[in-house]
């Protein structure tokens, strides 16, 4: 039996399945935290952290020099301070310049400046021409042509051209696309006649002997005949008398 009025509401039967009659998995499913950084809730303002780190290594022992060293006292914490002091040094070399004296100038030429005078005449070298503009001739321009096909700005009468005779429809067009006789291969005779005999030029052939090199006339020389005589013949000079001849003998 239903329970009474509850106010306006009755309580009823429902009339579909209520997910709260159903019982859920409980609490199987985490929401992420919000402190820390690991892990962090995405949907939430993440707060400042901080981290300790562990202790610092102890000190190293000083590796100063340590009061050895001299300092100046001239030598401050803004810098080297010395008063002003003179040195002794040569005597600097001083640059003269060259100026005009008296005698440059020339009084005569300064007349035309302060006082009138007449217009005079000088001769002096051609100047350069001035830079003239150069402006194209009627020679530069293209007349657009009237005759013909393609006027710029006429109207163009009809024209004709010339070309080649065509073969369509004369008795030289080949309807038939056969070929002549000059596209069909000569036939060697040698194919179905006896062949003819052929002769064939070669090379020089070398004939077969003895291929040992033979000494020639200019090998021999007729002058050594010590191997056969004493002593190859030789040609003296005499005196032109004899020698049984008298000697002229002169009474002093």
């Amino acid at each position: 039996m239903y329970r009474a009025w509850v106010g306006t509401w009755k309580p009823h039967r429902p009339r579909g399945p209520v997910m709260a009659q159903f019982t859920g998995p409980g609490p199987k499913y985490s929401i992420p935290g919000t402190t820390g950084y690991l892990k962090h809730d995405p949907t939430k303002k993440q707060a400042p952290a901080y981290s300790f780190s562990g202790a610092k290594p102890p000190v190293k022992e000083g590796c100063s020099p340590g009061p050895c060293y001299y300092v100046e006292p001239s030598v401050t914490k803004t810098g080297k301070y010395v008063a002003p002091g003179y040195v002794m040094s040569g005597r600097p070399k001083v640059t003269v310049e060259v100026t005009p004296g008296p005698g440059d100038y020339f009084l005569e030429k300064s007349k035309k400046h302060i006082y009138k005078c007449a217009p005079a005449h000088s001769m002096s070298f051609r100047p350069n021409m001035a830079s003239v503009d150069i402006t194209p001739g009627p020679g530069d321009y293209t007349i657009p042509r009237v005759l013909g096909p393609n006027t710029a700005y006429t109207t163009a009468s009809p024209c004709y051209s010339m070309r080649w005779r065509t073969k369509f429809g004369l008795f030289e067009e080949d309807l038939c696309k056969t070929p002549g006789p000059a596209a069909y291969r000569k036939t060697e005779l040698d194919v179905y006649k006896p062949r003819a005999p052929k002769y064939t030029m070669r090379t020089q052939n070398k004939p077969i002997g003895d291929k040992t090199v033979k000494p020639g006339p200019a090998d021999y020389c007729i002058g050594k005949v010590t191997l056969t005589k004493p002593q190859a013949p030789a040609i003296t000079f005499g005196i032109r008398h004899s020698k049984y001849t008298a000697p002229l003998i002169l009474d002093s």
